[in-house]
Parts: C-alpha cells; sequence; structure tokens
C-alpha cells in the first residue's frame, strides 16, 4: 500500500511539475510587435510586473516539484513537505490570480479608467498569455490534488474510521 501511495504522489508531482513548467515556458515566449497608427508597439512579458511574478512562482513551482521526489517518506523533511505544499499552492494561487486580472484589463480595457483593450492588436500575445494561464490552471488544480492526498496520506493514519 505504501508503494501506491508513493507511485500516487511521484505521478502528481510529475504533472504538477510538466504543468507549471509549461505555463512559464509559455509566458516567457509571449512577445509580439505590431504596428498600430503607424506607432510600433511591442508587447513582452517583462514589461508586466504581474507576469514575471506569474513566470518565477511558476518556475519556483517546477523546481520545488522536482526536488520533493528526492525526500524520502517517513523521514523528517518529509513532515514539512505538506506544508510546503500549502505555501507553493497559495504562491500559484496569486501568480494566477495577478496574471488573469492583468489579462483580463488587456483584453476587455476599463473603460471606467479609459484604458483600451490591446488584444484586438496583438493578437498572437494574448494568445500566448492564455495558453500560460491555462497551463497555470491546470499546474493549481494538481497541486489542490496533491495537498488534498497528502492531508488525506497524513490524517488517515490518526482515524480510526477506516
Amino acid at each position: 500500500m505504501a508503494k501506491l501511495h508513493r507511485l500516487i504522489s511521484v505521478v502528481l508531482r510529475l504533472a504538477a511539475a510538466g504543468a507549471a513548467a509549461a505555463a512559464a515556458i509559455i509566458m516567457v515566449t509571449s512577445h509580439e510587435t505590431t504596428s498600430f497608427f503607424g506607432i510600433e508597439m511591442e508587447a513582452k512579458y517583462s514589461y508586466i510586473p504581474s507576469f514575471v511574478f506569474f513566470v518565477v512562482a511558476f518556475a519556483v513551482a517546477f523546481a520545488y516539484s522536482l526536488l520533493v521526489l528526492f525526500v524520502r517518506p517517513g523521514s523528517t523533511a518529509s513532515r514539512l513537505v505538506l506544508l510546503s505544499d500549502v505555501i507553493v499552492g497559495m504562491l500559484l494561487v496569486g501568480a494566477v490570480a495577478a496574471a488573469g486580472a492583468i489579462s483580463d484589463i488587456g483584453r476587455n480595457g476599463n473603460e471606467h479608467a479609459g484604458w483600451l483593450p490591446i488584444c484586438g492588436q496583438v493578437r498572437a500575445y494574448c494568445g500566448h498569455v492564455m495558453g500560460a494561464l491555462i497551463a497555470g490552471f491546470v499546474s493549481l488544480v494538481v497541486y489542490f490534488l496533491i495537498i488534498m492526498y497528502s492531508l488525506h496520506a497524513v490524517a488517515a493514519p490518526l482515524c480510526s474510521c477506516h
């Protein structure tokens, strides 16, 4: 039974690492230059602090997911894994929320503030950002599953209800 738990944990962590890496890579490759009324406009992820935060958060999640694979179950370090999983999950929630808010303004603008949407002019850029957000959300869901599974694995020995 312990091997099955370890296998499920490894599969979930590899899925989380893959989705986190995809989210970061897709966001980093979001770049487009276009001309708008004769003015050249360049859209890059690095121009928006929320997108930079997104890339850093998902790079950290990717590295953490791979590092945790080397922690032996039952070791002293394994006791900190659940807490670290929750912290990484919160980091990813913040990154997806921040990038999602900025991408919504880019797509729809904000007429109250007088901000115009830009996605009509840089469609490929906005498509990349949307792809990164989708991959980020998948990674976030997998992290939620990891946390729920870890909680179950920690609580199962304490509960006499099985």
